[in-house]
């Protein structure tokens, strides 16, 4: 995972108005926020983010610029963030949360803690990028990849499926990071395919088989530098790392499992509102703009390349389109973090 800066400090103030909010569509959500005569929201919101940080301050930036919210953000990694609201529960100071995988949004929505979304921000999610009980939503995607040296491995000797990382052939032949959220949520959408003891075995022979990298980047780099043939990350470090100088990907292809293969999986971020929120209206109001079409042409234009999921907005042309990725069906609210962490861990990769 990539280097977290400090948290900002503070904590968002409790408001004192019992309006709806209407400016956002009639949704499902009861929480209260400060809304003025003409439904327009103000006050301020806390966010718990687990995303990219540039990412979500150039989608608070944005929100901030358009309804005058203050927005003040807490930082960390998924597993940290929904660990830290699950055990703060109701007295949770976080009004929204923002991952970059879905296991950790589905752990939140397990302890109770999410209001419904508003239906006016689900309508812009197509389904295939939320979950099916709407506790939450989809506001980006990232590709699962295997990126590979071209000059050690030709098209004809990539694994069919990533499944085939696990066999003899494959021993000390590519690198992963295991302990990351990303990787975890690989495993949560394998387990959620095809089983515990297709997992379990899968695990085992990953064990035997693959180089431990601490973070994706270096999984990469270590693709890059020769330490080893192919390394099992996400798309966007790739194509992040040729946006710039491209001194860590300059060797490297990335290949696409495709054919609803476990390891075409295209895992979701998530972004929901607490039931706790002290500003529901201007919480539900954050997630329907960076679902919106502006909040998803920040996905369209900017630097992150993940894949715009939301409000018929396309994703940076440099990506491999969605449709062409043939990703298997994963509804996001089953993925497993709890039952990943005990075989992970049983299979001695954490």
């Amino acid at each position: 995972m990539k280097i977290r800066t400090n948290a900002l400090a503070g904590i968002a103030l409790a408001a004192t108005a019992a309006l709806g909010l209407a400016a956002c569509g009639s949704g499902t959500s009861t929480g209260t926020g400060p809304t003025g005569s003409d439904g327009k929201v103000s006050g301020e919101i806390t966010v718990y983010n687990a995303q990219h940080e540039s990412l979500t301050k150039e989608w608070i930036d944005a929100f901030t610029a358009e309804t005058g919210v203050k927005v003040t953000v807490r930082q960390g990694d998924d597993t940290e963030m929904s660990n830290q609201i699950v055990q703060e529960g109701a007295a949770s100071p976080a009004d929204v949360f923002l991952t970059e995988n879905s296991p950790a949004m589905a752990q939140v929505e397990n302890a109770g803690l999410f209001a419904d979304v508003d239906k006016a921000t689900v309508d812009q999610v197509p389904a295939a990028f939320r979950p099916s009980t709407n506790k939450w939503t989809g506001i980006a995607a990232r590709s699962t990849v295997l990126v590979y040296d071209k000059s050690k491995l030709s098209e004809d000797k990539l694994p069919k499926s990533m499944l085939d990382l696990a066999k003899p052939e494959w021993k000390g032949k590519w690198a992963a990071s295991p302990s990351g959220a990303d990787f975890q949520a690989i495993v949560s959408a394998l387990l959620e395919l095809k089983g515990e003891a297709a997992t379990e075995e899968w695990l085992k022979g990953m064990k035997e088989n693959f180089k431990a990298y601490k973070g994706n980047s270096t999984a990469m780099k270590a693709v890059n530098a020769g330490e080893v043939d192919a390394a099992l990350i996400y798309h966007y470090y790739y194509y992040g790392d040729q946006a710039k100088t491209g001194e860590n990907s300059k060797n490297v292809t990335p290949y696409y499992f495709k054919n609803q293969d476990p390891g075409a999986f295209l895992s979701v971020s998530g972004g929901g509102v607490l039931k706790s929120a002290k500003n529901a209206a201007a919480a539900q109001a954050f997630l329907k703009f960076i679902t919106g079409k502006k909040g998803q042409e920040v996905l369209q234009k900017g630097t992150s390349f993940e894949y715009a999921v939301a409000s018929d907005v396309p994703s940076n042309d440099k990506l491999v389109p969605v449709k062409e990725l043939q990703a298997p069906t994963v509804d996001p609210a089953k993925l497993n973090s709890q039952k990943v962490s005990e075989l992970m861990t049983k299979a001695g990769l954490l």
